[in-house]
């Protein structure tokens, strides 16, 4: 499913008039569509109580026109301008001949507080994509009574035409006033903040209505909400002749004396992923803790610099590359002197059109020290920072990054020309050439140690199978929140490890396949 900015929806529509489709059919099939989702979820009960909050603009039209369609199918709706409409609105007029009842809540708040009396759902109609914040006036104190009656025992479901009224569609940033919904009812394409914190926490259920838009214009849009489809047609094909060549050879640059873990939980990772040979290049001194609890891969000792890579190794590893399908770099390797001389010699050693690359962690974090890097690495890479190894990389504040994840993202994928994956609730991947994969996952579980580990190495086992870049970190971060969720009903939010993912991740990929 793809996702809009306000300025591309705004475009689509305008495509749309051009191609036959006047704003006034648009908003005759949002309100319609608007109405079949409230008057569904109501259980279709003639005489079920309805307020409608109707704005100034064009959200405030398409409420206007669920309102008449509710009436018409036996609900009882009352009407609440909350702003002054032109008298020749001939969707007022029609509510105007029905007899509905229109209450104007500008100068009157008693108004509202006599349409909510007894409703069963209130349609928030109000500002929609075009206004974000800040909200004042009669505009927050109509939100503030509303939210108020949400919150009684029995009070009103909450459906917002398009996005809650006070969320930022483009960024998910919200007013302090802003409504939270029980069901978002997205008009031809979700927007993008309904999909990314703090706004996701507002939109409820989100439904999607067709308004017709061009298919051609929509299918190009750059930003995609991953589901199971779009990973299952980009899984690597698992033929029964196979050999483990046939999956990828991985190569892993990881461990050192404190963190021992991460280079197991890595090669774990791509294994359960599918790749068909994982090779851990470690600190020699560490080799034998970490191959201790890791029968299944092959190893290749590292010179040894009290616990952690020496610089001299990175001839080491390089000489060893291409034999390798894939690199992961990063988990687990320590920051010093000696691994920024590492990673530093490592990746300037490699050529264009090599094996992909995959830098997390302390790859990322030695890297960041490197001045303009991104002009000196040849190789494609996938980096998947979290927010304050974004921060480090980008020199911007954790608090810019989480304010606008997308374009963080974006424009970081964008100067260094390489695929990023912004870690976090609803992960955003971006791609070098402008696309946007978004992950339809938050989940608590998941912000223990390790976790990052186990992704990192389901990426690159994803890339040495022969998914790109791009294609691979979309494909690899879906697969393991998915396989998070699968936990969740058992675990709940909290006290999951890292290693629990790995048993769960063949079996998602099971159920992906069988999409």
């Amino acid at each position: 499913m793809k996702l809009v900015t306000a300025a591309q929806m705004r475009a689509l529509e305008e495509q749309a008039a051009a191609e036959g489709r006047p704003p006034e059919a648009l908003m005759e099939d949002a309100g319609l569509g608007v109405a079949q989702e409230v008057w569904v979820n109501l259980g279709a009960a003639p005489g079920c109580r309805v307020a409608v909050l109707v704005g100034p603009g064009n959200n405030g039209g398409d409420g206007l026109v669920a309102a008449r369609h509710l009436q018409d199918w036996g609900a009882q709706v009352e009407v609440v301008l909350l702003a002054d409409r032109d008298e020749g609105d001939p969707n007022l007029k029609q509510l105007v001949e029905r007899e509905i009842v229109v209450r104007q809540a500008a100068d009157d708040l008693t108004q509202l507080e006599e349409a909510l009396s007894g409703a069963e759902a209130v349609v928030d109609a109000v500002l929609g994509t075009g206004r974000a914040r800040p909200l004042g006036g009669t505009i927050a104190q109509v939100l503030e009574l509303v939210s108020e009656a949400r919150a009684k025992p029995a009070g009103p479901k909450v459906f917002a035409v398009d996005i809650p009224t006070g969320v930022d569609c483009d960024t998910g940033a919200v007013d302090p006033r802003a409504l939270r919904a029980d069901v978002t009812i997205a008009l031809g394409c979700s927007k993008f903040g309904l999909h990314t914190l703090p706004g996701a926490e507002f939109a409820g259920q989100i439904e999607l209505i067709d308004l017709g838009l061009p298919a051609e214009a929509v299918e190009a849009l750059p930003v995609e909400l991953l589901n199971a489809r779009w990973v299952r047609d980009r899984l690597p094909k698992r033929p029964a002749g196979a050999n483990k060549g046939t999956f990828g050879r991985l190569l892993i640059v990881a461990g050192s004396r404190q963190y021992v873990g991460a280079a197991r939980l890595a090669a774990l990772g791509a294994l359960r992923s599918g790749a068909g040979l994982v090779t851990v290049a470690c600190p020699s001194s560490v080799l034998p803790m970490i191959a201790s609890g890791l029968t299944e891969a092959t190893f290749l000792p590292l010179s040894d610099n009290g616990g952690a890579v020496s610089a001299s190794a990175a001839t080491e590893a390089a000489s060893a590359l291409p034999r390798y399908d894939a690199l992961l770099l990063g988990p687990g390797l320590g920051q010093g002197a000696s691994q920024q001389a590492f990673v530093r010699q490592l990746l300037m050693s490699l050529e264009e059109g090599g094996p992909p690359v995959l830098i997390d962690a302390d790859g990322l974090n030695n890297l960041a020290n490197l001045p303009h890097w991104w002009e000196r690495v040849a190789a494609r890479c996938v980096l998947t920072p979290h927010p304050g190894e974004q921060s480090r990389l980008t020199r911007r504040s954790i608090a810019d990054i989480q304010a606008n994840r997308l374009t963080s993202a974006l424009e970081a994928s964008a100067e260094f020309k390489q695929t990023v994956a912004l870690k976090g609730a609803y992960s955003i991947i971006a791609g070098p050439d402008g696309r946007a994969g978004v992950n339809p996952y938050a989940n608590a579980a998941l912000a223990s140690a390790g976790t990052g580990d186990v992704l990192a190495g389901a990426i690159a086992g994803l890339m040495a199978q022969g998914l790109a870049p791009f294609e691979a970190a979309c494909c690899g971060a879906y697969v393991h929140a998915a396989a998070a969720q699968g936990l969740k009903p058992e675990q709940g939010d909290a006290g999951m490890l890292a290693s629990d993912l790995l048993p769960e991740l063949p079996r998602t990929l099971r159920e992906l396949r069988a999409v």
